[in-house]
Formats: structure tokens, C-alpha cells, sequence
């Protein structure tokens, strides 16, 4: 193919980068669809606070695991061969958590899910390395966590809806059918790398760099004290957001505030539309400013606050409840910045690898949170049932949400000891 001087036209690389996106919002539908179901999956496989925290965390458990594997893997093979796989994998977790009829098939499901949906964000920025100018690259990592969060949105009223309708094992289905469809859509669009269009690059490096050896290519990106830093920074600010916004906030509101689940799944959804308008903000802020420490301190910060406000005051007013929300969503936004800070503090070879890491990190909170704080719910659980399915009091709730805030306290820390890059790629 002839060779081009042209950048790819923006249009088209948010074409082939949409893909990836399209995968990242149905990783995060999955995500949050058992805070809206958790009444149906614990009436149907008795389920204790603990072993609901512990099924929806296996999605994170696959989700995590993977995130290293693929950004070896998406700087070797390229992201379109490790997106399609995903895609696949994902569409046969989601139709056996459908049909399941015990446990262990569920659960099985669910870490199938995790693992297909797991690689999509970190293809999703490499394919950004190459498509998209490096001056845009923190705003594309906000638009795509706003795209995320239009799958967590998809999954609360909507879903609670469907689910009332149709069944939440129809609905299920259907997004294995749509996500099996993705995958075929993803091998026949998607490249690499702009020179297979006729374009020219913005990457100085092969689409497929082979500098490194895979165990290599980790062990060096772990040299990096950003990379390192960022690993914890980006789990402490989005762990509370996928545990109270992924499981807990749906329950926790229907129990203190006396909201029917389509009210609780209503409120839970402003803190990710918020999340989804604060993200891009975050990202073009940051690029702007050509700093990026300081946007994720103020915003750590004030996330802190507000997270100790909902924890810790029994019954807040609506509106102030809804401020809190929104004020959550868009502080929150700043974790975005974490991943362009993680790929502009390793060598652009191992930029799959480094956002790797950034997001295994940034998982991680949702992994350990989810189940945590369903086995001290259970610790401090004074015998109330809501039918036939366990009812926490609010000092339980409190006592459980502490240690979200004390994670992300930690992640604020983190951060303010590392180096500033000044939207700058190293060398």
C-alpha cells in the first residue's frame, strides 16, 4: 500500500478506536449489573452478603489477571487480534451466566467475562499511540472511561426495566449475542496501525514492537517509579466508584433511604454520568494545562471529602444526595490522567505494557472492595431480613465504606511522590 504523509482523519481514528471502546462499555455494563439483579441472584442462589460480593469479584479477579498478559500481548500481536479474542470470550461468559443453574457455572461465567472484557481498555490506548496525536492522548483516556461509564449508565435504570420485562437471563443473552457480533465487526474494521490504511502514523514504532521480550518488556516497565505509583493511585480512585457504584450503592440506598431499586439504580446512575462528563473534562484539562499531579490531587481530594459526607452522615437530603453524586462522578474523573501519567513515564515500546499495569491497578480496587465489604457486612449483620434476603444497618454500611476511604486517602498519597511528566513522552 502506498505510503501516506496524511495523519488519519479524526473520524476515522475514532472509528477504529470505537471498537475498542465498544467492548469497554460492555465490559462495564458487566460490571454493574449485579448491584441492579442482586435481589434475583440472591433469592435464586441464596447468597450471603459475602458470597454476593465474591461472585460479582470474580469478574475483577479475571479483569485483573489479564491486564499485564495484555499489554505484553497488545505490543506484540496489536490490539485487533487481542480485541476479537476478548470480544469472543466475553459473548461465551455472558450466555453461560445466563444459563447457569448453579453457582459454579455462574461464577464461571463471570470470570470468562472479566477476562474477555479485561483486555479492551489497554488496547483501547494503544490503538490510541497510533491513531490519535500524543497531544490529545490524556482527553481520548477520558472519553474512553466516559464510554465505560455509558455502559454502567445502560445498566442501572435501563437494565432494572428490561429485567422487570423480559427477565434478567433474556437480557443476559441478548448481550452475548451483541457482544458476539462486536468480535466479527472488530476483525474486519480494526488495524493496528494507521500506515495499514494508507496513513501515516503518529507512532515512531512498529504496530507489533519486538524490543523486548514478554517476561522482558514487564520486568522493565516495573523499573519506572510512576508506573509503580500509578498502580496504586488509579485503584484508590476508582475502587470506591466500581464498589459502591458496581454492587453496594444500589442495596445501601434501598435500605437507608427507602428507594425502590429503579430509584437506587437512578441515583448510583448520576454518579456515572457524572463520572462519564468529569473523565474528558479531566483529560483535556490536564492536557491543557500540561500537568498532571495537580489535577489528580485537587481531585482525589474533593472525592475524599465527599466520600466521607455519604459514609458517615446517616440520611442526607435528595438534593444534597444528588450534589454528592454528581460531585463524586466528577472528582473522580481525574483517575483518567493516571494512565496517560503511567504511559508517558515508560518507553513508548512498552506503552501497552505500562498501561498494563496503570489499569490492573485500577481494577484492583474493585476486586478487593466488592467482597471485602460484603464479608464485614455479614460480620455486623444483626439477624433483619428484607423477605428473604439479608438487611444491614446503617453503622454496618459506615463501618464497611471506611475502608474505601482510607484506600483512596492512601492513592492521594501515592501520587503526590511521583515525578511530574509534563504531558511529555520519555524517551
Amino acid at each position: 500500500m502506498e505510503k501516506s504523509t496524511a495523519y488519519p482523519p479524526m473520524s476515522v481514528a475514532l472509528t477504529v478506536w470505537g471498537f475498542g471502546a465498544a467492548l469497554y462499555l460492555i465490559g462495564f455494563f458487566q460490571r454493574v449489573a449485579p448491584a441492579v439483579i442482586t435481589h434475583e441472584l440472591m433469592a435464586r442462589f441464596a447468597l450471603t452478603a459475602a458470597a454476593l460480593g465474591n461472585l460479582s469479584a470474580l469478574y475483577f479477579y479475571a479483569y485483573v489477571a489479564i491486564q499485564i498478559p495484555t499489554g505484553v500481548l497488545v505490543d506484540h500481536w496489536g490490539p485487533r487480534r487481542v480485541l476479537t479474542i476478548g470480544a469472543l470470550l466475553a459473548a461465551s461468559g455472558t450466555l453461560l451466566f445466563a444459563l447457569a443453574s448453579t453457582y459454579a457455572l455462574v461464577g464461571t461465567g463471570r470470570l470468562l467475562v472479566g477476562a474477555g472484557v479485561g483486555v479492551a481498555f489497554v488496547s483501547m490506548l494503544k490503538l490510541a499511540t497510533h491513531w490519535v496525536a500524543p497531544s490529545r492522548f490524556a482527553l481520548i483516556s477520558g472519553l474512553a472511561l466516559a464510554c465505560g461509564s455509558l455502559g454502567g449508565i445502560s445498566a442501572g435504570v435501563p437494565l432494572r426495566l428490561a429485567a422487570d420485562a423480559l427477565g434478567w437471563r433474556w437480557v443476559m443473552v441478548g448481550a452475548g449475542i451483541a457482544t458476539a457480533l462486536l468480535a466479527a465487526a472488530t476483525w474486519l474494521i480494526v488495524r493496528d496501525d494507521p500506515r495499514e490504511r494508507g496513513f501515516r502514523s503518529y507512532s515512531s514504532t512498529a504496530p507489533a514492537s519486538k524490543r523486548h521480550s514478554m517476561l522482558g518488556g514487564i520486568r522493565e516497565v516495573f523499573r519506572y517509579r510512576n508506573v509503580w505509583l500509578s498502580f496504586i493511585g488509579c485503584g484508590a480512585i476508582t475502587g470506591p466508584m466500581l464498589a459502591f457504584g458496581g454492587l453496594w450503592g444500589v442495596p445501601f440506598l434501598a435500605s437507608q433511604y427507602g428507594m425502590s431499586t429503579a430509584q437506587a439504580a437512578f441515583v448510583t446512575s448520576v454518579m456515572l454520568v457524572a463520572w462519564a462528563v468529569g473523565s474528558p473534562i479531566a483529560g483535556a484539562l490536564s492536557d491543557r494545562l500540561r500537568r498532571r499531579k495537580l489535577p489528580i490531587l485537587v481531585g482525589g481530594a474533593v472525592a475524599a471529602v465527599l466520600w466521607a459526607l455519604l459514609i458517615y452522615i446517616p440520611v442526607l437530603p435528595y438534593a444534597v444526595l444528588i450534589m454528592i453524586m454528581i460531585g463524586l462522578g466528577l472528582s473522580s474523573g481525574v483517575v483518567v490522567i493516571g494512565f496517560a501519567f503511567c504511559k508517558e513515564s515508560a518507553p513508548p515500546t512498552l506503552a501497552g505494557t505500562a498501561s498494563g499495569v496503570a489499569n490492573m491497578g485500577n481494577m484492583l480496587g474493585g476486586m478487593a472492595m466488592q467482597p471485602l465489604i460484603g464479608w464485614l457486612l455479614d460480620l455486623a449483620w444483626d439477624g433483619a431480613l428484607a423477605g428473604d434476603v439479608r438487611s444491614y444497618a446503617f453503622s454496618a454500611y459506615a463501618g464497611s465504606f471506611t475502608l474505601m476511604l482510607v484506600w483512596l486517602v492512601a492513592g492521594v498519597f501515592a501520587f503526590g511522590y511521583a515525578r511530574e511528566t509534563h504531558a511529555k513522552q520519555v524517551a
